[in-house]
């Protein structure tokens, strides 16, 4: 079976309804709907990013509904008869097991209908976010539209949030015909089954809900710190650089931006920011750990090392942030700024901010860091809502990270109707070691998730998921990466050589063959574009030379 879930290679006809039928069917909604093929709610409101697979039946029905979920607008599904697939969440985790059941061979009376819901409307390819802030690629290569991905298949799509969760539990004592519902914050209620089988009587639940970045651990920065995890993040990030680029246009002071966090992430947005900023700019960034990503292969730490380097970024290794304050607030009198001027509270520009970072090993001295901008890549906590049922509240079981615990075949510990992939996911591989919260990892849990789904309702036996490590890639500007491939032992692929294979593989996992198509014509004509520019200016070189 292959280890990423790449593509749907098979299709369900679209379909659609007229708003004259839909009305008929169900009540007239105030909101406005985002949809592939039926009734569906539409909100920019951020939440969770849950990813709930259920396999139906034609046994299946209608859990019993409160007082409270009989007033709310029903989802109806177009077929009544095959199984349906809630999916709650379009990440790397939900987007990929809807197109992994798509692509799937099934029995005509047993096809899925799949409806993915999530608060955004767009999916977001996140290890390709830095290439927003570099002018590499453009909005629809990486964040493209659900509607647009899915226009060609069966998934239908929702955006929407979730409000709660009520799956029914088996020791519960009331009678339930159906799995449960979802209930969104546009009060449109979505009923899904279990599948009967043989050997199972369960609902086949999958949790994907992804992770936000968590401010709240440092005084000051949920409100003067941005993060970096999301599509409008990135374009967050990237209108403050302007503005900021804007401001300082034609003065000598350089733009400052601290970067709290050099793990993957944090590195990456070094690299990238110091380059687009060059010698108008001062990057500065901060970690606890005495070194940059920790857990990177020695190849692409060094790789990453020397770029910082030669970029003069300044690393604040081993040092924890206290707090993040307005400069406009703070007096700092008789006290150093590492890199600039002391702080006097009368001169102070509204617009800079002051981050006061502590050492966590000897021998080093507390800082005082003035700056512009201040990014936060450190900190995560997953999406895991609290279930219910019957009126009652039921916790999963979770780690110290927040994560739901898993067996191998991706479902939770003492819940075999419910599985949990991506962040969501507490799972270890074979020596017991936690798997890491990347992209990678979802990928390849989609492929899993996708297939069990498809045995759960054809009676086949559960796959365990064993993780492949394929390697490890790391942008470092507009034509530098590093790529360490785990199946060559001590490689590591460095400069525009890196940045294409990176390019490559992304290129390669790109949600659907249609895209991929789109984005890969769209990748060569600029990659013409700029060595013909190239050529151009080493010519005039060449000429004015002579």
């Amino acid at each position: 079976m292959s280890q990423l879930a790449l593509s749907a290679t098979s299709a369900l006809p679209f379909f659609t309804r007229s708003t004259e039928r839909l009305s008929k069917i169900i009540p007239v909604i105030t909101r406005s709907f985002n949809v592939n093929s039926s009734l569906c709610s539409s909100t920019l409101r951020k939440g969770f990013s849950i990813t709930a697979a259920a396999a139906g039946a034609i046994n299946g029905g209608a859990a019993e509904l409160s007082e409270n979920e009989q007033d709310l607008k029903h989802y109806m599904w177009p077929d009544k008869k095959r199984p349906r697939v809630c999916i709650l969440g379009g990440g790397f985790g939900g987007l990929y097991t809807a197109l992994r059941l798509e692509s799937l061979v099934w029995p005509d009376d047993k096809r899925p209908q799949v409806l993915l819901i999530d608060q955004s409307e767009r999916f977001v390819f996140k290890p390709m976010l830095y290439e927003l802030l570099s002018g590499e690629v453009d909005e629809w290569e990486v964040a493209p539209r659900f509607t647009d991905l899915l226009a060609n298949t069966g998934i239908q799509f929702i955006q929407d949030r979730v409000k709660h969760l009520n799956p029914s539990f088996e020791n519960s004592s009331q009678s339930y015909s159906c799995a449960g519902t979802v209930q969104l914050e546009s009060e449109l209620l979505i009923e899904y089954d279990w599948y009967k089988l043989d050997l199972y009587d369960s609902l086949q639940l999958v949790l994907a809900l992804g992770a936000e970045p968590r401010l709240d651990i440092v005084p000051g920065a949920i409100e003067y710190a941005l993060p970096f995890s999301t599509f409008e993040d990135a374009c967050k990030v990237n209108d403050k650089l302007k503005a900021v680029e804007r401001k300082n246009f034609g003065k000598t002071s350089p733009i400052r931006v601290v970067i709290v966090g050099c793990g993957y992430s944090g590195v990456e947005l070094a690299a990238t920011i110091s380059e687009r900023l060059q010698a108008n700019g001062i990057v500065q960034a901060i970690n606890a750990e005495t070194t940059i990503c920790p857990t990177a292969p020695p190849g692409n730490r060094e790789a990453a090392l020397k770029v910082l380097s030669e970029r003069n970024v300044q690393l604040f290794l081993g040092y924890l942030v206290n707090s993040v304050q307005r400069a406009a607030d703070v007096k700092v009198l008789d006290q150093s700024v590492e890199n600039g001027p002391a702080l006097d509270v009368v001169e102070q520009d509204h617009g800079k901010f002051v981050v006061e970072i502590q050492p966590t090993v000897r021998g080093l001295d507390g800082q005082i860091l003035e700056a512009d901008l201040v990014l936060w890549t450190v900190g995560n906590k997953p999406r895991l809502p609290e279930l219910e049922s019957g009126g009652k509240s039921y916790f999963l079981p979770l780690n110290g990270r927040g994560q739901a615990e898993t067996d191998e075949t991706l479902r939770v510990k003492g819940h075999p109707r419910i599985f949990a992939l991506g962040d969501s996911s507490a799972l270890r591989d074979t020596s017991g070691k936690l798997l890491p919260s990347t992209a990678q990892v979802a990928f390849q849990e989609a492929d899993f998730a996708g297939w069990n789904i498809w045995a759960a309702i054809n009676d086949r036996p559960l796959l365990p998921f064993r993780f492949q490590n394929l390697g490890e890639m790391m942008t470092l500007g507009r034509n530098d990466a590093a790529v360490t491939p785990s199946f060559i032992d001590g490689l590591t692929l460095e400069g525009p050589i890196g940045h294409a294979a990176r390019k490559l593989a992304y290129l390669i996992r790109l949600p659907t063959d249609e895209h991929r198509v789109k984005v890969g014509i769209s990748w060569f004509a600029k990659t013409a574009i700029d060595s013909v520019a190239s050529l151009q200016t080493s010519l005039a070189k060449v000429l004015s030379g002579s």
